[in-house]
């Protein structure tokens, strides 16, 4: 084999169904070697060894083929047991080519459930054992307890409650309805809707009132069927519920149906919803199916070899952080020369009594280098200046996780500095977890001591709320700055007049001191509950103390799905802020993922997607694992997308390594004979889309499938449904960039969309033409774009539906990050208004001033709505630091939102500006022009 390569880890990166030279060794001892298929499942290549096994000696001593299991070196070179044998040979991907046949032992159906959750998470089970670690082993079966004991709640529920969690309602935020054909007049229309009952070919047109409720359009269609096959048997509406056809969605509850997402589509778009009147025993049938299911179910080493820098000393800085508040002043300890194992054995004393730590205190370290400046040429009669070179850091909490104070050694593997502009070497908002890659890390020792000779513990809330009976009148306020004290005074009135500038307060509490924690946490026992819009702001790692971060989710379990499933992707974030595995947020989050199918599904993607980031691989993989537990049915989906998306990550490869090597259209043809193999068939067949899980993914279609032209090839991938209208369901995939931005600009503008049409505007409307259409979508990005402050945009990625609707797409850039080329800006006006879009929202006519003049009233309408939630918008922003995106870090990124939204300013001054902008925009559009004809010319060039 070549040099640097070994196993058989590039053949798995073949595509076609060829045969593969196999070694399996027998419990008896007898030695086989035969081919077999790539694509062979597990289970058959066990028939082939029994099938060739009975000709050998000992064939007699071998028991029954399913005492067996075959065991391998994976690729990631750990022994692994191959439970699940429906898995085919080239998705084991074996480091060697030999499987051994072992006897089974322990529970077959645990070690299963083992095996699968561990594949899908990415990442073994046995890695959490190995940890020894009690703070993961008491985690793990407390939420293992807490999601199995939900799952069995789960399977106790009505059909009708069940329902609730398996299929929750996909609902508009208001109910105001478009009519096709656009007129708004006072008496609204009736709508068509086919209803068909399952197994039955045959439909029925019903017309309804838009705000009747989904049991009157079953009453109806119960009424229909009893007169057309003349039916005696009398049926309640109340034992079915609708399906959409061709959909795992469901229309049901108290809501009207115009209300339902898939209805109101419809409607927009002049189609009639195609509904299945479902029994309620079928409904049962699956809820019992997925009940069945679900009832089956640290080596030593050397401190690292300094980095090969050019340093002649190493010294140690050490901080004391409550969230982002230093608590005393940092301390240093000697330098030291560099060598394989530096020993600066110093005492670092920090300017705090003990009795004053914070419960959540942490202890920051960084690690750097001492190097002497080169001298310049016209500073000679200058000494040499030292400078700081940041090696390493790494935090650990003072308290462990049941709250008792550290004592003993420790060995903390550090985190590689990232030197920026910012000049801290400590890094309190980064994790305390270690890095796990411990050969490749620096590893710190430390050592608590011991203050007493009995452990200590941080006093729980009662015996808090006891202290506070002992306190004598004592004034506090000699502890705050002037302009703090009248706040800490007046906390009282704080709480009952502005209950919603508790961050405030929290800010200037002084958390080193027990008699004013003790307040703050006495007064949080009865605060009132505050809206999402503040609470959000809490999980800030600003926030760390245990006793505000229980009332922040205390305040968030009053959210509705659909609102928690609008801020989920921010509050899987913010979980890397939390000291402790074991956190209210960790367990709000299951709770609810456990009760909401769809909230689960997006949760598991939002976790599973950063499970290779090495400081939460720990975190979400225990959640991750929970969450299986808890839903062990869900695991057959998640594991049917996480197949699919495999494959199409390494269809994605096989055109990125061949498109140059060959024309466009024989690329294409080669794409299209990889999907039609069988194991890509299969893979990419009959699931749940992962963007939505409603939508089914049917059988796909090779021959409409294709590539496109831009940098990463993304995939155009078609599939068959019958139940559609139109015939086909389309998804594009995309590897090899960061869509993390844009993503959560995504979730911006869909949270911009809802905040617009609860207040009774909506910029999607189909009204009396494409035309206004367009003026409305336009209106609504016109604002969108400026308050995100996206940049890069240019014909290539702002598109027009068929139908009028413009809407954009790639947001690489955001927040003023805008693209310059040779020292010039190239986006100089604050959002796309060319003269082109002016013509058509003036239909034509220049002097049809009064629909420009109606598009820039919907412009400043929008705009103001956006400005009452500027906190909200900021507030989800600064969550999503944790995230590490290149252009949203700290705090600074987050000015030009604050200044585009006109936080701190009244409505007037705000919409006074935002007239400015939009003069701006509409005066230099001729720049947009120039600068889209550049980008055109520039892309000629490139093909």
């Amino acid at each position: 084999m070549p040099p640097g390569e070994y196993g058989m880890l590039g053949e798995w990166e073949k595509e076609g169904d060829h045969d593969i030279m196999m070694d399996f060794l027998l419990p008896t001892g007898i030695f086989l070697k035969f081919p077999v298929s790539r694509n062979d499942t597990i289970g058959a290549i066990k028939k082939m060894v029994w099938r060739n096994a009975s000709s050998e000696p000992l064939y007699g001593a071998l028991s029954d083929a399913d005492a067996y299991v075959f065991t391998c070196i994976n690729s990631t070179a750990e022994r692994e047991e191959l439970e699940d044998e429906t898995r085919r040979l080239c998705d084991v991907r074996l480091f060697m080519s030999v499987l051994r046949l072992v006897a089974r032992e322990g529970d077959r159906v645990e070690k299963l459930t083992n095996t699968q959750i561990s594949l899908l998470i990415g990442k073994g089970l046995h890695e959490f054992d190995t940890q020894k670690n009690h703070e993961v082993n008491e985690f793990r079966a407390k939420m293992r307890s807490f999601c199995e004991e939900k799952a069995q709640d789960r399977q106790r529920l009505p059909w009708y409650q069940w329902m609730e969690y398996s299929f929750s309602c996909d609902l508009e935020p208001c109910v105001s309805l478009p009519e096709p054909g656009g007129n708004k007049t006072k008496g609204t229309k009736k709508i068509f809707v086919n209803v068909k009952f399952e197994a039955s070919d045959e439909s029925f047109m019903l017309q309804q009132e838009p705000q009747d409720l989904p049991v009157i359009l079953m009453r109806s269609a119960l009424k229909k069927k009893a007169t057309v096959f003349r039916s005696v048997r009398q049926e309640k509406p109340e034992d079915y519920t609708l399906q959409v056809n061709g959909r795992w969605e469901f229309i049901y509850g108290k809501y009207p149906l115009c209300q339902f997402k898939y209805i109101f589509s419809c409607l927009r778009g002049g189609q009639t919803p195609h509904l299945t009147m479902v029994h309620h025993s079928t409904v049962v049938k699956y809820q019992e199916e997925q009940g069945c299911l679900g009832s089956q179910v640290s080596k030593s080493r050397s401190l690292s070899k300094p980095p090969p820098l050019p340093v002649k000393k190493l010294v140690v800085q050490a901080g004391l952080f409550h969230g982002s508040e230093l608590l005393c002043k940092v301390v240093t300890s000697c330098e030291v020369n560099v060598c394989s194992e530096p020993l600066w054995d110093k005492k670092l004393v920090f300017d705090i009594s003990v009795s004053d730590l914070p419960r959540m205190s942490r202890l920051c370290f960084a690690l750097y280098a001492v190097i002497e400046k080169a001298k310049k040429p016209r500073s000679t009669k200058k000494k040499n200046k030292k400078a700081d070179c940041p090696l390493a850091w790494v935090n650990t909490m003072v308290f462990d996780y049941k709250d008792q104070l550290k004592t003993g050694e420790f060995l903390l593997s550090t985190w590689p500095s990232v030197p920026d502009d910012k000049g801290d070497l400590l890094n309190p908002m980064g994790t305390v977890e270690k890095n796990p890659n411990v050969d490749s890390a620096a590893g710190l020792l430390i050592r608590f001591p011991n203050i007493r000779p009995h452990p200590l513990y941080y006093p729980h809330f009662d015996k808090v709320h006891l202290l506070l009976h002992t306190l004598d009148n004592k004034n506090y306020t000699e502890f705050f700055e002037d302009e703090k004290e009248l706040l800490w005074k007046l906390r009282g009135v704080v709480r009952e007049r502005y209950p919603e500038s508790l961050s405030k307060l929290l800010l200037i509490t002084k958390w080193n001191k027990h008699e004013d924690v003790a307040q703050m946490v006495a007064f949080l026992q009865k605060w009132p509950d505050l809206p999402a819009l503040h609470a959000l702001e809490l999980l800030d790692y600003s926030f760390p103390d245990p006793m505000v971060r229980s009332f922040t989710i205390r305040c968030l379990r009053k959210l509705r799905d659909e609102e928690l499933l609008q801020y989920l992707l921010q509050l899987v974030q913010v979980l890397k802020y939390e000291s402790y595995l074991d956190c209210d947020l960790a367990t709000f989050l299951l709770e609810r993922a456990l009760s909401n199918k769809r909230i689960g599904h997006f949760l598991f993607w939002h976790l599973r997607s950063e499970m290779h980031v090495s400081s939460v691989s720990l975190r979400f993989g225990l959640i991750l694992e929970a969450y299986c537990r808890g839903n062990i049915y869900h695991i057959k989906n998640l594991w049917k997308q996480n197949e699919a998306l495999n494959k199409m990550k390494a269809l994605n490869d096989f055109v990125k390594s061949g498109w140059q090597k060959t024309s466009r259209q024989q690329m294409t043809d080669d794409m299209k004979l990889c999907i039609k193999q069988e194991a890509y068939m299969e893979a990419l067949s009959y699931l749940l889309s992962p963007l939505n899980p409603s939508i089914m993914l049917s059988e796909i279609c090779a021959d409409r499938c294709k590539f496109m032209d831009s940098k990463m090839k993304p995939l155009w991938l078609m599939y068959k449904n019958k139940w559609v209208q139109g015939d086909a369901v389309g998804i594009i995939f995309k590897n090899g960039d960061d869509l993390r931005q844009d993503m959560l600009t995504l979730q911006m503008i869909q949270l911009m969309e809802i905040l617009w049409k609860k207040e009774g505007l909506d910029l999607r409307d189909k009204l009396d033409q494409a035309i206004e259409e367009f003026t409305l979508s336009c209106a609504g990005y016109c604002v969108a774009t400026y308050v995100l402050g996206i940049g890069d945009r240019h014909n290539d990625n702002i598109m027009i539906k068929e139908t009028g609707q413009l809407f954009h797409i790639d947001f690489g850039h955001f927040l003023g990050n805008f693209k310059s080329k040779f020292g010039i800006n190239r986006e100089r006006v604050p959002f796309i208004l060319t003269y082109d879009f002016v013509h058509v929202i003036q239909q034509g006519r220049t002097n049809n001033s009064e629909k420009f003049e109606r598009f820039r009233e919907c412009c400043e309408q929008a705009y103001k709505i956006l400005c009452r939630n500027g906190t909200l918008f900021v507030n989800l922003f600064a969550m999503m630091k944790a995230a590490g995106l290149p252009e949203l870090s700290s705090f600074k990124d987050i000015q030009y939102l604050k200044d585009s939204l006109a936080l701190g300013k009244s409505e007037e001054e705000a919409l006074k500006n935002f007239k400015v902008k939009f003069n701006e925009a509409l005066r230099e559009s001729w720049k947009t022009k120039v600068n889209w004809m550049m980008h055109s010319l520039a892309k000629d060039s490139r093909l």
